[in-house]
């Protein structure tokens, strides 16, 4: 059976306090590579990934750090999961890489990735800070894939363009057509269209939370 400590932290991290629409971290990543689904989906997995490793991590060693240097130390551990996400990716996935580009390097100094594993991970169990990590990192991206699938069916009218970047040539067929002759909406894959898509999923959000009188 589960315990309530552990259904807390699939809601807070999935639902009530999602990193991407209720505390409002990783903007910069969130509003800059979430124009497809397909870089969305692949930041996101791979900010979850090191979300994940990073706070199991901290969790094991939490009682050997010096509490005086244990930023500098998180951000060591943290620096080193990206550096292996990032030379795995190049290897198998270089196409993808070059696009996402900067973006890998930079989940190092994500305050997403750091502030769990400040705030959580470094206080509790090792089950439970990877299961939180693991949590806020899906709830980011799912918020980076609504919005990704937003900007791309309304800016390129397609779902899912990019994927062969991923999975190799086969997969080239797998783009999804949403309309024929769709000229397309070319504020909503520009960096205009990634705050008022943010701002709608915010809204929406607010108002499904809206207990009824």
């Amino acid at each position: 059976m589960i315990s309530q400590e552990t259904r807390e932290i699939v809601v807070n991290g999935l639902w009530k306090q999602n990193p991407g629409i209720v505390q409002l971290l990783g903007l910069c990543p969130l509003l800059a590579i979430s124009n497809t689904v397909v870089n969305s989906l692949s930041l996101g997995l791979a900010t979850t990934l090191v979300m994940a490793t990073a706070s199991g991590s901290v969790a094991l060693v939490r009682n050997v750090i010096p509490h005086e240097i244990r930023i500098p130390a998180f951000v060591l551990i943290i620096a080193a999961l990206v550096t292996v996400v990032q030379l795995a990716m190049n290897a198998w996935m270089h196409p993808l890489y070059l696009v996402l580009g900067v973006f890998i390097p930079l989940i190092t100094t994500n305050c997403i990735v750091l502030a769990r594993v400040e705030a959580f991970a470094s206080k509790r169990s090792t089950a439970h800070s990877i299961l939180d990590a693991t949590m806020m990192g899906l709830g980011l991206t799912g918020v980076l894939v609504l919005l990704g699938g937003l900007r791309e069916a309304i800016g390129k009218g397609t779902l899912f363009s990019g994927i062969d970047l991923a999975l190799g040539p086969v997969a080239k067929d797998w783009v999804i057509p949403l309309a024929h002759d769709y000229g397309g909406f070319l504020i909503a894959v520009l960096p205009p269209g990634a705050f008022i898509g943010l701002g709608l999923l915010i809204a929406l959000y607010n108002r499904l939370r809206v207990t009824p009188a």
